[in-house]
């Protein structure tokens, strides 16, 4: 079986139905608080929906089964620590976001250290997320030379392109509710495939566990600091991993400054972390299950590498209109992240460097102009960073190599936004000396040393956090210095 004009039909037709609706959110903009944050209409249930849509991604929907087939369950490990994270976060900042309004998560470390802290986290986003989604973006060449049997950087072009024009739009309100709708047909269309496998695999369940039921393995309490899935560093690097992504990146950040209140905020929040650890469970079972299809079916030619396993059976095995549903799916995920990733680009990029150094007392309808614009150059630059890792080779699955990207950075913004919720006498100087370290530090890691990426942001943040205290007490007793508090 392989992919059939049927299939090519509904996935043009999501395509342009899923770009229509985001369209129709053009009338609801009328200045940057609609723009970047929804008007702080959206309900709860809709952010939460899009904070796990947001945090999925092609790569985690070709990369996690592939995770699994290559080895266990261990994978979830981390998603567990996602939950201690989360818990973190609305103890800690949420609280410091509601004090006021803000539009990115950056202007807390405005009011607490002073503009050059503030810039500095700022620019570390802007670099860090626009690498990490040339990567994700790139996943989607894996699907498509899979569906068209070639690698096709137009497909990339086309699904920015696509994603960028209901994003310019509709802005965060159309990504939001058009994440609601992309959630529902990748998991609905990754369902279909369960029973689809289900039901190539001789007895079923009780097949599938007589083959590879030694891969449902959840626990590793090993202390071997090279293996990323153990108890230690799934739990408690993991919860530091999930601090940087949800606590003081954009992309998820934007959402929960876009609630009604702060407690709709944390509970948003707090019930996505239950949606991902189904979703991951579900992801990680696929893949179980197709190592069991190929232990049953030594005829079928297993793909290479392993993040080309899932959508290799999705073309060969699903019923056409269904295939189509689900490569549709996974466009749908690549545009899920894209969408919130131009979004909070852009309303870094305006909120934090454009409106502080370019004081035109633009109007609302201006700055609304500015921020569409903005966005455009973000969907190109996002574009262009894609093609270029497309041509690129190098690190094994798709979906480590953009948790290593982030992971990277994540360390020193975290330690900061600690030294600046969790203590008083941390000043901007002390805190610009600790953010330093951390990078520094974490760098040399990551060149020089086997250590597992989940370490590293919990590194990275305990360094930061270590050095920028330290630096701001020594700062705090020089007689020129005044401390920021």
């Amino acid at each position: 079986m392989s992919f059939n004009w049927l299939d090519g039909f509904v996935v043009i037709l999501y395509l342009a139905a899923i770009t229509i609706f985001g369209v129709h959110f053009r009338k609801k903009q009328l200045s940057m608080r609609t723009y970047f944050l929804g008007g702080k209409t959206v309900p709860a249930w809709a952010l939460s929906l899009s904070i796990v849509a947001t945090e999925t991604s092609t790569l985690t929907i070709i990369g996690t089964p592939a995770i699994a087939y290559g080895g266990d369950f261990t994978f979830l490990q981390l998603v567990m620590g996602y939950i201690v994270g989360r818990i973190f976060i609305c103890f800690a900042f949420i609280p410091a976001y509601f004090k006021g309004e803000m539009y990115t998560a950056y202007e807390l470390m405005l009011r607490r250290f002073g503009p050059t802290i503030k810039h500095a986290t700022a620019s570390m986003f802007l670099i860090t997320r626009g690498l990490a989604e040339g990567v994700r973006v790139v996943a989607i060449a894996t699907v498509v030379s899979i569906v068209l049997g070639t690698g096709d950087i137009w497909s990339i072009a086309i699904i920015c392109a696509l994603t960028l024009i209901y994003t310019f739009e509709g802005g965060l309100t159309a990504v939001i509710w058009t994440d609601v709708i992309q959630l529902c047909i990748y998991i609905g269309g990754t369902l279909v495939a369960f029973f689809v496998i289900l039901g190539l695999i001789p007895h079923g369940w009780a097949g599938i566990m007589a083959n590879a039921g030694h891969k449902f393995v959840l626990w590793n309490f090993s202390t071997d600091y090279r293996v990323p899935y153990t108890f230690w560093a799934g739990v408690i690097g993991g919860a530091f991993l999930n601090l940087g992504s949800h606590g003081v990146d954009q992309l998820i950040v934007q959402r929960l400054l876009a609630a009604r209140n702060e407690r709709d905020s944390k509970a948003a929040l707090l019930s996505s972390g239950l949606l991902v650890f189904f979703q991951f469970s579900l992801f990680l079972t696929i893949g179980v299950m197709l190592y069991s299809f190929y232990g049953y079916h030594p005829e079928e030619r297993v793909p290479a590498p392993n993040d080309a396993i899932f959508p290799t059976f999705v073309v060969r095995h699903l019923p056409h209109g269904v295939a189509g549903l689900m490569i549709a799916a996974i466009f749908a995920a690549a545009m899920s992240n894209l969408s919130s990733a131009l979004n909070s680009l852009a309303s870094t990029t305006v909120v934090d460097f454009y409106r502080p150094f370019v004081k035109t007392g633009k109007s609302a309808a201006q700055e609304l102009r500015l921020s569409r614009w903005v966005t455009v150059f973000w969907g190109i630059a996002l574009a262009l960073l894609a093609i270029i890792t497309q041509l690129s080779h190098g690190m094994k699955s798709v979906l480590e190599r953009g948790l290593t990207i982030v992971s990277i950075t994540y360390g020193s913004m975290v330690g900061v936004f600690l030294l600046g919720v969790l203590t008083k006498r941390a000043n901007e100087k002390g805190s610009i000396v600790g953010m330093a370290a951390g990078l520094a530090s974490m760098f040399a890691i990551w060149l020089f040393s086997t250590l597992a990426f989940t370490w590293y942001v919990l590194i990275g943040t305990v360094i930061t956090f270590a050095v920028g205290y330290a630096a701001s007490l020594f700062f705090s007793r020089q007689p020129s210095v005044v401390n920021s508090q």
